[in-house]
Parts: structure tokens; sequence; C-alpha cells
């Protein structure tokens, strides 16, 4: 599994979401999959996958599906 499959798995995951749902253009609170309690079980998802702990900065930074990828390229993770 490519490390782009894995994010976009763990947005599935953490937010409870079918798996055929369009997950690129998600944006924080655009859903209501997507709220407070949601965004700390998809941080989690995301620490679990690619083995980090985020910072809190980033977890609160962390605001769409496409600021996700830049914030884990702070930890070494290659979006292939």
């Amino acid at each position: 599994m490519t490390n782009l499959e894995k994010y976009k798995n763990a947005f599935v995951e953490g937010l409870g979401i079918p798996a055929e749902k369009a997950v690129d253009g998600l944006e924080y609170q655009a859903i209501p999959e997507w709220d407070s309690v949601g965004h700390m079980g998809l941080i989690a998802s995301l620490e679990e996958a690619f083995d980090i702990m985020m910072d809190t900065d980033d977890i609160i930074d962390f605001s769409s599906y496409t600021k996700g990828i830049e914030i884990l390229k702070k930890y070494n993770v290659q979006m292939d």
C-alpha cells in the first residue's frame, strides 16, 4: 500500500466515512463526520498509519485533505 493510499484510508477510518466517498477536497467541518471528535479520530488514524506523533500546532492546522499532505511532509512522510 502506498503512502497516499494509507492517507486516504486514514480519512475513511478516522472519520468513519464510506470508502467510496471522495476525500480529496475535504475540509474541516465541511461534512458532519469531520467535527472536533472526528478530527481527533482522524489524527489518531494518521499517527498510527505513519508511526508518527504530531505536534499540537500541526493538529490544529490540519484543516483540509491538502493541508494534511503538507503537514505530513514535515514528518518525512512522502506521498507517492
